[in-house]
């Protein structure tokens, strides 16, 4: 996994992508967040080479976004889906991680989301036919993580996350079958400082997100 560098200054945030993201796709949710932005890319996306069948569980990816973060110095943290969901790992394990956090579109909590075809994976978000071309090109190299991440939990009891003090921001949606409305407010529950905001699509709603995003990062 490596990581790029946008803005300047303090605070600095890690930023992680969902599945099949393009760079220029993971760098959308945060690009009016004051400081420094840190965007990781996974493997098997943009650049990076694919990694072992293996690599894709949630613990895996967490020590990733782990080591970014103790890299570049990183006090907060913006998850989309599939690290959302390794952001959730991370802080079952070390709730003290991040200052802020902010989770966009989480799949997962603690019990495991079904099995997804590839084509289903590509089209059920919608967007212009390029979008979906571009998306059809990324899971071309993304069968181990389709076949790999159903049947795994992000963490093993929610009850791990009432331990995490930190301001959590959840944002989810209502008319995505890819992330669940009821999973977003699970895990906007699970924390002590949980707050929750709603839209119907992240695709077609994204200035309210961005605006959401950069006032909590913001304080």
């Amino acid at each position: 996994m490596t990581w790029h560098r946008h803005g300047t200054g303090s605070p600095v945030t890690l930023v992680g992508h969902g599945l099949g993201a393009t760079p220029g796709e993971a760098r959308l949710p945060t690009s009016g967040v004051p400081g420094t932005r840190v965007v990781v890319t996974l493997p098997g996306h943009g650049d990076e080479p694919d990694p072992e069948p293996d690599y894709w569980t949630y613990p895996r990816i967490a020590a990733d976004l782990r080591a970014a973060a103790a890299g570049t110095g990183a006090t907060r943290a913006v998850g989309v889906s599939l690290t959302s969901g390794a952001l959730l790992s991370l802080l079952a394990d070390q709730p003290d991680a991040f200052e802020r956090v902010v989770l966009l579109l989480p799949a997962v909590l603690d019990t495991p989301r079904p099995a997804l075809p590839r084509e289903e994976a590509i089209t059920a978000v919608g967007g212009p036919p390029e979008y979906q071309a571009q998306r059809r090109a990324a899971f071309a190299r993304l069968d181990h993580a389709l076949a790999r991440l159903p049947g795994q939990t992000a963490v093993p009891d929610r009850a791990l996350l009432a331990r995490v003090r930190a301001p959590v921001l959840v944002i989810g949606a209502t008319e995505d079958p890819l992330h669940p409305e009821e999973v977003a407010k699970e895990v906007a529950a699970a924390f002590p400082r949980g707050r929750l905001e709603l839209v119907p699509s992240w695709l077609a709603h994204r200035a309210p997100v961005r605006r959401w995003l950069t006032d909590f990062l913001a304080g």
